[in-house]
């Protein structure tokens, strides 16, 4: 048996970088004092969501991997505590920048995935900040297991999931910043989760997905004198099973701490008997390729 305890940390964001990360650290040794292994985080959790508003000030936030003051401080905490963290982050790489999550396990970088699919939505304004991603899809070989990651907006897309299960992974993270959406008019939020649980139950993996909470508000007060917006972050933070049964979810509101164990060995010994990658034909999927 290889069992392990995965967690997802639901967060609302402080006011500067330096407390953010406080926050994160201190949800992060409760995940690890509960026993958790793998802990993820939730989609750029160092500031403010910037990518409500078009500033070019904003990129000053982006820095190289190994400047990155959240990727220094938990790459001491992953040592400390013998855990991998997923750390996503916003980064600078020369002229161009990406977002990006940092593989850490035991204090140890073992490479970056650059997000590949970047939404351009009123207040999800992400085209402005960031490159497409230039790594592909990646899954990382931890010591708790092989760890794919996608981040928010690959979430939406099946072609992202399963190109990380033929990898090998064996479970599908999914940090996240998303809300309201003040133009459409819809609560997107069991729509969100559905995509996800069917990619766990589509491949036979378990799925954990962390959001992050709150109202983030721009005003022409804050320099912007073009722009006056909101966005209410839903939270609801989840840990599937691998056919895509919500086993741990939070609200839309608190900061909490969801745990799950599983067993690996056992969820491989179910995959392998569902056939579904046995059966694939991938040579009549041309059209998914775009040919």
């Amino acid at each position: 048996m290889r069992k392990i305890t995965v967690a997802a940390i639901q967060m609302s964001i402080p006011e500067t970088r330096e407390k953010s990360i406080e926050k994160a650290e201190r949800l992060v040794r409760e995940a690890a004092a509960k026993g958790a292994n793998i802990v993820l985080l939730p989609e750029l959790f160092e500031t403010k969501y910037f990518c409500q508003e078009r500033r070019y000030e904003h990129y000053d936030l982006a820095m190289p991997l190994l400047e990155n003051p959240a990727i220094k401080r938990f790459s001491e905490v992953s040592r400390e505590l013998g855990i991998v963290l997923p750390i996503s982050f916003y980064e600078r790489d020369v002229s161009n920048f990406y977002n990006s999550i940092a593989m850490i396990d035991n204090g140890e970088i073992l490479g970056v995935y650059r997000k590949t699919h970047i939404p351009d939505d009123h207040f999800y304004q992400e085209k402005f900040y960031f490159t497409p991603g230039d790594t592909g899809f990646r899954v990382w070989e931890t010591r708790f297991g092989k760890i794919g990651v996608g981040i928010c907006w690959d979430q939406w897309f099946p072609e992202a999931a399963r190109c990380m299960a033929l990898q090998g992974a064996e479970l599908l993270l999914y940090p996240t910043a998303i809300g309201s959406e003040p133009i459409i008019g819809c609560d997107s939020m069991p729509h969100w989760r559905r995509c996800m649980q069917g990619h766990a139950a589509a491949n036979v993996l378990p799925v954990i997905a962390a959001n992050r909470t709150g109202t983030e508000s721009v005003t022409p007060d804050d320099g912007n004198a073009h722009q006056t917006s909101e966005l209410t972050f839903f939270g609801s933070s989840f840990i599937t099973d691998p056919t895509g049964e919500i086993l741990e979810s939070a609200d839309r509101e608190s900061d909490c701490v969801l745990l799950r164990e599983f067993d690996l060995d056992e969820i491989r010994t179910e995959r392998y008997e569902w056939g579904v990658f046995r059966d694939r034909r991938p040579e009549m999927y041309e059209l998914i390729a775009g040919k």
